[in-house]
């Protein structure tokens, strides 16, 4: 055998029969899995645990940006987005009022990285090249794929046990692993357990057990996504993920197989039309989402309905601003760590960006013994500002643009129909560019917000009619007003903060 086998050999040893290795990573989902490969492909010896091992169901995690499928190969994991029946996504179709405009993701050359260079600045005129391509599926199978990834990896072992509480040092507040309840397979009964690692990861997801006890932040929750799952359905706009707005909230259609579309309801918290007085959920999207979709859509929509007189699935919408970390030993990561409105498909995108942020300042050129918590804390401090850059752009969109969608106000509704004039209009290639995760660069995404602002203003003095000065003035002012109170907040929260 050579050294290189005999090594991971031992290690593999160490982690089945003593729990010990120099990473735990609680959470075996989008992030606990790309982050423990990652890790694990620079050498790391690597713990990774999981509640419960079988195909997950859930409603969100379906859609993944450019962005997203960059990072993921990036990381050596594109294989696991291919073989699951997913369908490559090219873009948005927005419906507003019965008119629609379709938004493809910019040019390759466009996005200037034919040459290693990004551009901001919007360009209306047509180039040549490649466009980038997101995907959509199963999100249980991706998970799966994933999992098979890091099962077969020789210096990653994976565990089904439920981590329970941190294990803290007895001279310092140093976490030194995990506590876990494991099944045991004779009795059926938990049995207690340990995992030990020189760092431990929590990616335990949006209902994290530990993320009260270890960060400042909490999820705020506007509303909730309701999910129907539709078969052989008629999309105006086959290859693209279409966004109705103008009903009371958004929906997200998309496919997610060959004869799957999810559609994704977003209902408000105490939303008049979905009380129970009015039906509840079921009556809201029979009444008001209905209607609103485009007339091919909506035969499978109403099949879905009458299928299953349950309430459909659902899943809250949360913002969480990521948090400054300083537990030695140990780091919140994944949406256990930041959320953002889903509207926009972020999500995965962020995870993955962050993942290889992370494999790059914790490699073991940089840090060698992961046990040096004073180099890890350093690490993890660069980290928090690095990932910014992208990240902020896309939790700042997800949130300002479904405060525009869901337009529970009138100058709201204002800026709503401004931004789809904006896009009628065929500025599409920045919006796009920074909702794909393709343009790391807040000052085009400060550039496209507002110019959205003034062009409803514009809208709004043509309807109002010019020679109404005063009145205009006014109209202007709150019109700004509104977009600043929308926009600014988010936007210091997540890049300054």
């Amino acid at each position: 055998m050579s050294e290189t086998t005999v090594v991971v050999n031992e290690l593999g040893e160490r982690r089945s029969q003593h729990h010990e290795a120099d990473v735990v990573v609680v959470g075996a989902g989008v992030f606990g899995c790309a982050v423990a490969y990652a890790l694990a492909d620079q050498g790391r010896s690597v713990i990774l645990l999981e509640r419960w091992m079988k195909e997950p169901n859930r409603i969100v995690g379906e859609l993944m940006q450019p962005g997203g499928v960059n990072s993921l190969r990036k990381l050596g994991l594109g294989h696991c987005i291919e073989d699951i029946d997913s369908i490559p996504c090219n873009g948005f179709n927005v419906f507003f009022h019965g008119q629609d405009v379709r938004m493809p993701y910019p040019e390759m050359e466009w996005l200037g990285l034919s040459d290693g260079k990004e551009k901001g600045s919007n360009k209306k005129e047509k180039t040549e090249g490649t466009r980038p391509q997101g995907k959509s599926f199963h999100h249980g199978r991706f998970i799966m794929q994933l999992r098979r990834a890091c099962l077969e990896h020789p210096n990653i072992s994976v565990f089904e046990t439920e981590a329970i509480n941190t294990i803290k040092g007895d001279h310092n507040a140093e976490i030194l692993g995990v506590e876990t309840r494991t099944v045991n397979a004779t009795t059926g009964e938990k049995d207690p357990d340990c995992f030990f690692g020189q760092l431990t990861i929590i990616a335990d997801g949006y209902a994290s057990r530990f993320r009260k006890q270890f960060l400042s932040e909490t999820p705020v929750v506007r509303s909730k996504f309701y999910a129907l799952e539709l078969y052989d359905c008629k999309l105006p706009s086959p290859g693209f993920g279409h966004v109705i707005i103008g009903a009371s909230s958004p929906v997200l259609l998309y496919q997610i197989g060959t004869h799957e579309t999810r559609v994704l309801v977003d209902v408000p918290e105490k939303l008049p039309a979905a009380s129970p007085a009015n039906g509840g959920v079921r009556g809201y999207m029979a009444k008001v989402v209905l209607p609103a979709l485009p007339a091919s859509v909506q035969p499978s929509f109403q099949a879905a309905l009458d299928k299953d007189s349950k309430i459909p699935q659902s899943m809250p919408n949360s913002w969480l601003p990521p948090s400054k970390q300083s537990t030695p030993g140990l780091v919140i990561l994944g949406d256990a760590f930041n959320m953002r409105h889903p509207l926009t498909g972020g999500g995965m995108s962020v995870a993955l960006n962050d993942v290889v942020l992370l494999r790059d300042l914790l490699s073991p050129e940089k840090i060698p013994d992961l046990s040096n918590t004073a180099a890890v804390r350093r690490a993890m401090g660069n980290f928090y500002w690095q990932r910014k850059k992208l990240t902020a752009i896309i939790n700042v969109l997800a949130i300002a643009l479904y405060s525009l969608f869901a337009a529970q106000n009138a100058q709201l509704a204002k800026l709503q129909r401004g931004c789809f004039a904006y896009f009628q209009r065929g500025y599409v290639n920045g919006p796009m560019g920074l909702l794909g995760g393709l343009i790391p660069d807040p000052l085009v995404l400060w550039y496209h917000f507002f110019s959205v602002a003034f062009l409803a203003i514009w809208l709004d003095w043509r309807q109002t009619g010019l020679w109404k000065i005063p009145v205009l003035i006014w109209n202007a002012f709150m019109i700004l007003w509104t977009a600043s109170t929308v926009f600014l907040p988010v936007l210091y929260r997540e890049l300054l903060v």
